[in-house]
């Protein structure tokens, strides 16, 4: 996961432009010069869930099938913990489609927002809608083929999104494979002012301080969630830095579980840690 992003992938993608998922299968559709190379998409199955991974033992996402909307992996919950600050959002977006955990939850959950989704591999837009139940495109979902690097640049895009929900990884999944000052500055760029963006990290992988630090650079405050699973680190990025009240923000986490079943009071635990070190 540590590969320079100016690649083969995005620069085949940059000339060809982005593409809804309902383009990706016209047979018309013109050829890039240079056609992207990923590996190759392949699923498990355990105990009543779905996995995606990307020919490897790694783990891109996960659906249990009895509840295809519920974001079944802790770190993906912990994406969702910008609803602690925004329980109104008109715009979330999705870097990184991954099984579409998120993309699939925000649509639901909110359905007076609009959701967007950037995805690179039309292998996972395809598999997303035949495996993963990600619903069609409408007035309020859109899921695009094109690069994540490429959506954040564009200026159309700036100023334009309440919650940023960042999950870019490859085949070896140990670090995101956009990572500098100037992708995270292009990402504040995109939030409204009072913005949020989740990051999902590894906490014990080199990339993890790179990252933090190019993301610090960029935005106003920069906070983390506890480590879970193998090693994933959830940062919370604030495009302005909202005040800390630990007892509104335990209010709030009681609303979203009432309303989703998602464990919000852990994520102010979490928080509250992060903002008293031992």
């Amino acid at each position: 996961m540590l590969i320079k992003r100016k690649s083969i992938e995005a620069d085949a993608n940059r000339m060809d432009g982005p593409r809804k998922r309902s383009e990706v299968a016209k047979k018309d559709t013109p050829k890039p010069p240079r056609k992207p190379k990923f590996a190759p998409v392949t699923l498990s199955e355990q105990d009543g869930v779905r996995f995606l991974h990307f020919g490897t033992e790694w783990v891109q996402g996960a659906m249990r099938l009895r509840k295809p909307d519920w974001p079944e992996l802790e770190y993906a919950q912990q994406m969702m913990a910008w609803m602690l600050f925004n329980p109104e959002p008109q715009h979330i977006v999705q870097l990184g489609l991954g099984t579409a955990a998120l993309t699939k939850f925000s649509y639901r959950q909110f359905p007076a927002a609009r959701v967007t989704a950037i995805e690179l591999n039309p292998s996972v837009l395809a598999i997303c809608a035949s495996m993963f139940k990600l619903p069609p495109d409408d007035e309020r979902l859109s899921v695009l083929e094109m690069d994540a690097m490429d959506f954040v640049m564009d200026p159309l895009n700036h100023g334009s999104i309440d919650a940023l929900q960042v999950d870019l990884y490859d085949a070896t999944a140990r670090g995101p494979v956009l990572d500098t000052p100037e992708f995270y500055s292009a990402c504040a760029a995109c939030l409204k002012d009072d913005g949020i963006m989740t990051v999902n990290l590894f906490g014990d992988h080199p990339s993890y301080a790179k990252n933090l630090k190019a993301m610090m650079f960029a935005f106003d405050d920069v906070w983390c969630l506890p480590e879970v699973h193998e090693g994933n680190v959830i940062a919370i990025a604030f495009k302005k830095t909202p005040p800390v009240d630990f007892s509104a923000l335990y209010e709030r986490a009681a609303e979203i579980t009432a309303a989703t079943k998602l464990p919000a009071k852990s994520w102010v635990n979490g928080l509250k840690a992060w903002h008293s070190p031992q």
